[in-house]
């Protein structure tokens, strides 16, 4: 491995057969967008059996193994913010953190700064993994802005490269607490639907066919006043998953801006308590220590504005 930079090896699965390249290893690698990987192709950073590959629209067939060339990131102005962080575990590889609503994870158009990010670069002392850029030193995962819960970032680039084996492998055990409106019938079952940025809301995700595979399994675990506490256990981790899902259902999260819309009596309580985010925190975190081996897992309590509106429904 040359110096500065990471090499990070994809083996295309059965289900990203004849896709475009950059999508099929966005796929493989989800550490890492369809631009960048763009990018990194056109760099002649993606090499399969030492064959450099430069068009992002070739065709990637089941069972190619490449190699993608990640550079470290580039020093960023302005990058270490002295933000206040909850750590339920930290060691010199890896650390779990417990993000409150409201927290932008990285760097982006709109929230240059002031993000979680931010917060670990300074926490950590800059010793974060570079495989996610400049932008998302550390970062193999995430959750919205508005949601609640825990997080894991990577150190060091092998603790990042055995996350995403396993966030790849849907081997991560991850499980959400959501207050939903309405009670679910049945009380338990799977949500298996595709998912991709709406074809008519670029600022939206939707069930599209040609997505990727999405898959929730859902349980309720308390009925309220018309709506009810539900776990959901996602076996696969796709941008707003949980309230697409739930809302295809007829099951949108209370507060959810963009997926769900005020009902009734419940959405009424909602109001009266202020309460203008999706109920959702991420509450449960399981995973094999991607050095050491060693099962880990983790338990956040509920943040006190969902504890309040929870408390409010069971009546």
């Amino acid at each position: 491995m040359d110096r500065g930079v990471s090499i990070i090896e994809a083996r295309i699965g059965a289900g990203a057969d004849g896709w475009r390249l950059d999508r099929a290893l966005a796929d493989a690698i989800p550490t890492l967008s369809r631009e960048r990987l763009k990018v990194l192709i056109s760099a002649g950073a993606v090499t399969r059996a030492g064959e450099q590959l430069r068009d992002p629209a070739r065709k990637a067939r089941k069972g190619d193994t490449f190699a993608v060339a990640v550079p470290e990131p580039e020093p960023a102005h302005n990058e270490a913010q002295d933000i206040p962080l909850s750590v339920a575990f930290e060691d010199e590889h890896l650390i779990v953190v417990d993000k409150p609503a409201g927290l932008v994870v990285h760097p982006a158009a709109g929230n240059l700064d002031g993000t979680l990010v931010n917060a670990l670069l300074h926490h950590c002392g800059g010793s974060l993994s570079g495989i996610g850029g400049v932008a998302r030193p550390g970062i193999v995962h995430r959750i919205d802005k508005d949601t609640s819960g825990l997080m894991v970032a990577a150190k060091t680039d092998r603790a990042h490269e055995g996350l995403a084996k396993q966030f790849a492998a849907h081997s991560i055990d991850r499980r959400y607490l959501a207050i939903v409106y309405g009670v679910p019938r049945p009380a338990e079952g799977v949500v298996d639907a595709p998912l991709a940025r709406s074809p008519q809301n670029r600022k939206k995700v939707a069930i599209v066919s040609t997505g990727k595979r999405a898959v929730t399994h859902y349980r309720t675990v308390r009925k309220l006043r018309d709506a009810a506490l539900v776990e959901c256990r996602l076996e696969t981790g796709r941008t707003h998953q949980v309230r697409v899902h739930m809302a295809s259902i007829g099951h949108s999260l209370i507060g959810d801006p963009v997926y769900g819309r005020a009902k009734g009596s419940v959405g009424a309580v909602a109001k009266q308590l202020g309460f203008q985010r999706q109920a959702l925190h991420a509450a449960y975190l399981g995973f094999t220590h991607p050095v050491t081996s060693r099962p880990m897992a983790f338990e956040s309590a509920w943040p006190g504005d969902m504890q309040e509106l929870f408390i409010s429904l069971n009546v």
